[in-house]
């Protein structure tokens, strides 16, 4: 099977597979208008591929044989701020219960 991926100057680590190249009519007109102008990255053959890099495989090729195309977004931004006060609340409780002892 093969796929093309392009890649969003609108949208920074955001990818758009799709089943050929520049045949963007199955993707719905305002993910293409948050999208931004594809730019090309690779045309790819998931035979001699035996796995993605950021992507599971096989949730991509069942995306574009139902919908046409696949979106990669990347994941969520660790909040560093909330993970310390967690780990400070957490190291508080310890030693509260440590004190009681």
């Amino acid at each position: 099977m093969l796929c093309t991926i392009y890649k969003s100057l609108n949208k920074a680590d955001t990818y758009l597979y799709i089943e050929k190249r520049d045949d963007f009519s199955k993707v719905p007109a305002p993910l293409l208008e948050t999208f931004g102008r594809p730019q090309f990255v690779m045309l790819i053959n998931f035979d001699k591929h035996p796995k993605l890099a950021l992507a599971d495989k096989q949730t991509v090729m069942s995306q574009l044989e139902k919908n046409g195309f696949y979106l990669q977004i990347p994941p969520p931004v660790e909040n560093l701020l909330d993970k310390h006060l967690e780990a400070n609340n957490n190291q508080g409780e310890q030693n509260k219960g440590w004190r009681q002892q």
